[in-house]
């Protein structure tokens, strides 16, 4: 049996990142959502802190393995991307401690038509139909949950819309 070539490789690699990105993304929310909710934890910023310094410590880890590269930006995006992920960040935090964790992954959802509406805004995009009607699919479970969602108030609103559009705006810079 040969040596695995380049293309498996790239899959592996692929996969062990998507992996670790939803386990960590679900351990986020749920490990925020325990220390909010259960132990009264307030304080979204410092949340907010603590995930920027383990994405830091992460990302000179796996430089250090060889496993990512080193990427640069015009200052000018630089600053929009970080003042947008910052909003994004603080803004999902602050949603999930005013709202249950089901209004939060639905907040997390439109971020998908609030990306599509910025291309379509500021790069002339035409989608397709099926993609339309795709993104037509998820307004219409957005909204549903959002009725029967009995623990979604005005403050924790405000909360999602600002992370949402925020985090939209930060992958349309980057």
């Amino acid at each position: 049996m040969g040596s695995p070539r380049k293309s498996d490789k790239k899959a592996a690699l692929d996969f062990a990142a998507w992996g670790f990105n939803i386990t960590s993304s679900v351990g986020i929310i749920m490990v925020n959502k325990a220390l909010m909710a259960t132990h009264g934890f307030s304080f979204a910023t410092t949340l907010t802190g603590l995930h920027l310094l383990t994405t830091t410590l992460m990302t000179i880890v796996f430089r250090w393995l060889g496993l990512s590269q080193p990427s640069h930006l015009p200052l000018p995006d630089l600053i929009k991307f970080v003042i947008f992920s910052n909003l994004s960040i603080v803004g999902m935090n602050v949603s999930l401690m005013w709202n249950s964790v089901g209004f939060y992954q639905i907040a997390k959802l439109c971020m998908i038509p609030a990306s599509c509406l910025l291309e379509v805004v500021f790069d002339r995009v035409h989608y397709s139909r099926d993609t339309k009607l795709s993104i037509m699919v998820v307004l219409i479970g957005v909204a549903v949950c959002t009725v029967t969602d009995v623990s979604v108030n005005a403050k924790g609103m405000l909360a999602a819309v600002i992370a949402v559009w925020s985090t939209a705006f930060q992958q349309y810079v980057s």
